[in-house]
């Protein structure tokens, strides 16, 4: 069955217009025949989106009741059972009731995509994973309802719905978003211009990350290297050599003017820098370039300019930065370049060339200056070719001066030059055309190829031995060399592999880019074999292949690649885009074997985690268990006792006798129903399923009623909680059990005479609420053990409860949004401090 598409209305705050128009595309689907169900749209009394709903079919929603009162949740099972082409289905971030079949509404939504339903949904950018800590900073409102990024990511179709802040602002003043009553307080906190102008770029800049990501798989798709100037990019280009600090702050420079990405990458190519100087400045510089928000890349290329061109078009680079050449005039006249040459070769690539202290100065550690290239060759048939005859020529009128074998020395000279120069072949011509100019002009006969004394035969024959025996050895030189700087950039790339490994970047996915990059390959997949077979037909069936990551598009068997490496019996490597050579080959086995590694410590952490979390649990049980035997005998027994007594025995006893042995058992069962209580809400926290319902409430009312509930032990703390105080967002049966746990604690420990205080203040978005106590305190060292369920500090015994009270504390204000921490009292002692999030930006203007 073919998966359904999702389309999202991205928002950056609520009220700008997500609803409404998902409901009008709801309508245009409609209008063109589509069958199109409601399956949950959120209208918040909102009378123009209401209004929508008109001419579409609305599937009822499902009732759950949790903590006793009737919630609306989205049916997902009656939507299946309808199975309509398109549903639309609001707020996807939105939190399910506990007892709904998914714990998340997206959840919900994936099902309908799988049943091969088309689903429009509605998310604000707050609410995204990633930026839940940023919103909170700015807007000073925590986010409890979030949704993973890549559920957004994957979407078909991301479209903004968006409105200027002062159109936001208008829109809310004329009673489109909240009731009036409500205006004031929104406009004032949540849905101020500087917030709104925040909460819109954030989400401006996460769509333009999606769109680009969507470009660059249709580039790869369709085989596009042109650069598109869609947004700014630039790379710097790092040799190894002390000025590319210079370098990197200028590109960083020029990419921050521009708010533009920044790469920068580093050639290992055939005259690769091996100095132990250059490795130590591409580490400096790797560090400087993710300082700035960069990421270092390293290539391999035989041509310095070739692969560097090649990355910065495969990048979409729209800038390039180079340092000035180093080489000095005379050197410039043979090469210009590779910053002149880049420059030449870039196309609609900018290139900056950057000046800088050390310009014009030869470098010095290089290594494989023997390589022979095709200019050097070509320049050496040339001089074999004119230079030869050119010198012979000269050489003509001192045939009666000099002597066969200075004359043959001269020419050997220049043969050797030309050697050097061009190597093995040049070498060969021109010690051939420098054998048959000196036979033809210096041996007689004069001006026949004939030699009539032995001894110039013998001159002539050394004469071609010597230069045929110089060029092999010239021609071994450059051979060696170019197999040093090859092993030179093969052990770089391995060392920049191993160095990604040792500092933690080791993700599979990273490998593979990684990877990708280095040859400039247009995919790289990972794939594992799902069914039988061996042979080269089955390795071209996509059928028996699953691709477990993949950098670029990816393959769906290996046969479709130009390179397979296989890694064991189940895992190959599927490299797309050119043929690797042997060399290479090697290199990207490394990798191969480093990504099958990658792969498993992914799979063996996956199952870490899986085992973790049935040993905390197998913990909690047998916790529950320990605690049910030993702490909730003692209230079990005396209520036990208590009834039986009055059963068997009632008639023999007084009423003052009666009523004592009542208000034993009932305060008995009293202790007994709260620690069932802790003992079942610390375990729907550990499965996190423990539902909370906020709503606005005063800490000037709630802690009276906490007090009230520790009785007598509480009478003489006088809070100092001013009525003044703003409202937090707080579910009133939870904050008062965490008021009466903490309150609790500081009294237990509270030396006589000295009752613990408590105040509050507001912070920050925030209003804490501090319970002060003077008792022994507590180690810094230990004050997260305070919080280890089934543990109380200093206590060897089990008659004083299971040790629940602060770790479930915790757990419940978390559940709230809020924090619970310990801080030592000046002077002494033990201060505890709930932090709560205000009530005048509640979950709703959040939205």
């Amino acid at each position: 069955m073919t998966r359904g598409q999702l389309r999202i209305y991205l928002g950056a705050a609520p009220g700008v217009g997500k609803t409404f128009a998902a409901l009008e595309e709801a309508h245009r689907r409609a209008g063109r025949g589509t069958d199109v169900v409601v399956g949950f749209v959120e209208t918040h009394g909102r009378s123009a989106t209401a209004a929508l709903l008109e001419g579409l079919e609305v599937v009822p929603r499902r009732t759950l009741h949790h903590r006793g009162a009737p919630f609306e949740e989205f049916d997902v099972d009656a939507v299946l059972a309808r199975a309509p082409a398109v549903a639309l289905v609001d707020e996807l971030a939105h939190t399910n009731v506990p007892g709904s079949r998914n714990a998340k509404r997206w959840q919900d939504v994936d099902e309908l995509l799988d049943a091969g339903i088309d689903v429009v949904s509605t998310v604000n950018i707050q609410h995204l994973e990633s930026l839940g800590d940023v919103v909170a900073a700015i807007t000073g409102v925590p986010q409890r309802e979030t949704v993973p990024d890549e559920v957004v990511r994957r979407a078909d179709q991301v479209e903004l719905a968006d409105i200027t802040p002062e159109a936001l602002r208008r829109r809310m003043l004329h009673g489109n978003v909240y009731p009036p009553e409500r205006v004031d307080a929104a406009l004032s906190h949540y849905f101020r211009v500087g917030n709104l102008t925040a909460l819109r770029e954030i989400a401006l800049l996460w769509l333009a990350d999606k769109v680009e990501d969507q470009l660059e798989r249709y580039r790869a798709d369709e085989d596009i290297t042109a650069v598109w100037e869609s947004k700014e990019r630039v790379v710097v280009a790092l040799s190894g050599g002390a000025e590319g600090d210079t370098l990197v702050r200028r590109a960083g420079r020029i990419a921050a003017r521009s708010g533009a990405e920044l790469k920068a990458v580093h050639v290992a190519s055939g005259d690769g820098l091996t100095s132990a100087d250059h490795a130590r400045n591409l580490a400096r510089q790797r560090l400087l370039v993710e300082d700035l928000g960069g990421t270092f890349h390293q290539v391999v290329g035989d041509s310095t300019v070739e692969a560097l061109l090649e990355f910065a078009r495969g990048a979409n680079a729209t800038q390039l930065v180079l340092g000035a050449s180093r080489r000095g005039r005379l050197a410039q006249l043979v090469s210009r370049g590779v910053g002149v040459t880049t420059a030449a070769k870039s196309g609609p690539i900018d290139v900056h060339l950057v000046t800088h202290e050390r310009v014009a100065t030869a470098r010095r550690a290089r290594s494989g200056r023997g390589v022979i290239g095709a200019g050097r060759r070509r320049l050496g048939f040339a001089l074999a070719a004119l230079g030869i005859p050119a010198l012979v020529a000269a050489l003509i009128p001192l045939r009666g001066e000099l002597s066969l074998t200075t004359l043959m020395l001269v020419v050997l000279t220049a043969v050797m030059g030309i050697t050097l120069t061009g190597g093995m072949w040049p070498a060969l011509t021109a010690a051939l055309m420098g054998f048959s100019l000196l036979n033809f002009l210096f041996t007689e006969p004069y001006h026949h190829f004939k030699v009539y004394d032995r001894e110039h035969l013998i001159a002539l024959l050394v004469f071609v031995a010597l230069a045929l025996g110089g060029a092999a050895v010239v021609n071994i030189s450059a051979a060696r060399a170019r197999l040093a700087a090859r092993a030179s950039a093969e052990a770089q790339t391995l060392a920049t592999l191993a160095g990604n490994v040792l500092r933690g970047g080791n993700r599979l996915a990273d490998l593979l880019e990684q990877l990708r990059e280095t040859f400039s390959l247009e995919s790289v997949t990972l794939l594992e074999r799902t069914g039988p077979g061996a042979g080269p037909a089955e390795r071209r069936d996509p059928r028996l292949w699953r691709a477990v990551a993949c950098a670029g598009a990816p393959c769906a068997s290996p046969g479709e690649a130009e390179n397979d490496l296989p890694v064991d019996d189940e895992l190959t490597l599927a490299l797309r885009g050119h043929t690797l050579e042997a060399a290479d080959r090697r290199i990207a086995q490394a990798f191969a074997m480093h990504a099958a590694a990658a792969l498993e410590r992914e799979r063996l952490e996956r199952q870490a985690e899986a085992v973790r979390r049935l040993t905390d649990t197998d913990k909690l049980r047998t916790a529950l268990l320990a605690a049910v035997s030993h702490d909730l005998r003692t209230p079990l027994a005396s209520a036990r006792v208590a009834v039986g007594s009055l059963k068997s025995t009632g008639d023999l006893f007084t009423a003052e006798e009666r009523a004592e042995l009542l208000d034993s058992a009932d305060a008995s069962l009293a202790r007994l129903t709260g620690l069932v209580d802790n003992l079942l809400d610390m375990s729907r926290l550990q499965a996190g399923v423990l539902g909370a319902d906020p709503v606005p409430i005063a800490l000037d009312e709630a802690v009276p009623w906490a007090l009230d509930e520790l009785g007598e032990a509480a009478a003489d703390v006088q809070p100092q909680v001013s009525s003044e105080l703003p409202e937090v967002v707080a579910d009133p049966g939870l904050l008062q059990r965490i008021l009466v746990n903490v309150i609790g604690n500081a009294l237990r420990y509270s030396p006589a005479g000295r009752p613990p205080r408590i105040t509050a203040g507001a912070h920050s978005g925030a209003v804490e609420l501090r319970v002060i106590d003077r008792g022994p305190g507590v180690p810094d060292e230990e004050h997260e053990l305070m919080f280890t369920p089934f543990q109380r500090l200093g206590d060897r015994d089990n008659t004083s409860g299971v040790g629940l009270g602060l770790a479930l504390s915790r757990g419940l204000a978390e559940a709230m949004g809020g924090t619970l921490a310990p801080e030592a009292t000046p002077g002494g002692g033990l201060t505890m401090v709930l932090a709560l999030p205000l009530a005048a930006n509640d979950t709703e203007e959040a939205r």
